[in-house]
């Protein structure tokens, strides 16, 4: 958007006319960025499968699903509750986790928008699917007989708007990245949210299989149940 009758204000984003008043350009780079992101994800991921292997007897690959659990939780519920909170601000906005948006953007610019879809479904991912990812943790450490209905319902909630946000990205014609550059595109838009459709599918085929046996468990015992009060 022209600012004073001078020339519009130049973005990375796509599609190359969109029009952005107030933006300003990140003063941090992309490897500072990723640098964090990485950095405290690996930190999660190092603490939860330390904590595990204390807590309690786990397999590694369920050690492994709570780590994923715990870094859901701090990106749906810190980044992504950041995104809801402020994503009228983040393209004139310099806090480092507005920056962070503004560089992920490259590969979404619906982001630095305010797209309707985008902001109903990162406020609900917030608000519902962080902190039920923190208590999937909890639930698993502590034994709670619940904890396999929330690793459903996380799972399936994270699939359900990831293949949403595809999809109407896909219906839009992937006109908010520039196609097939191997880092915005490539690395930011697809590998980054595919991650959120190969986990939560396992997850909900493992979470599946365990309350069946239980319900099986639960169906066998009951005849003798009966038959015990007679």
């Amino acid at each position: 958007m022209a600012q004073g009758g001078g020339p519009p204000i130049s973005h990375p984003y796509w599609p190359r006319d969109l029009q952005m008043e107030g933006y300003r350009p990140n003063d941090r780079s992309m490897w500072e960025i990723l640098a964090f992101l990485f950095s405290v994800s690996g930190a999660l991921l190092s603490g939860t499968w330390l904590l595990t292997g204390r807590a309690s007897r786990m397999s590694s690959a369920r050690r492994l699903a709570l780590c994923w659990f715990t870094i859901c939780g701090f990106i749906h519920g810190v980044i992504e509750g950041w995104f809801s909170l402020y994503y009228m601000d983040i393209p004139r906005d310099q806090a480092f986790l507005s920056q962070l948006w503004k560089e992920y953007a490259k590969g979404d610019s619906r982001y630095v928008i305010a797209d309707n879809f985008t902001v109903c479904m990162e406020s609900i991912t917030a608000g519902a699917w962080g902190p039920l990812s923190v208590w999937t943790v909890l639930s698993f450490l502590r034994g709670q007989p619940h904890r396999f209905v929330l690793q459903l319902i996380v799972s399936l909630g994270q699939l359900y708007g990831d293949v949403l946000y595809f999809y109407t990205e896909y219906r839009d014609g992937f006109r908010h990245s520039e196609m097939w550059h191997p880092i915005y595109f490539w690395f930011y838009f697809v590998f980054m949210n595919a991650l959120w459709i190969i986990i939560p599918s396992i997850l909900i085929v493992d979470a599946w299989t365990h309350l069946s046996h239980a319900q099986r468990c639960a169906d066998t015992s009951q005849p003798r149940s009966k038959a015990k009060r007679n």
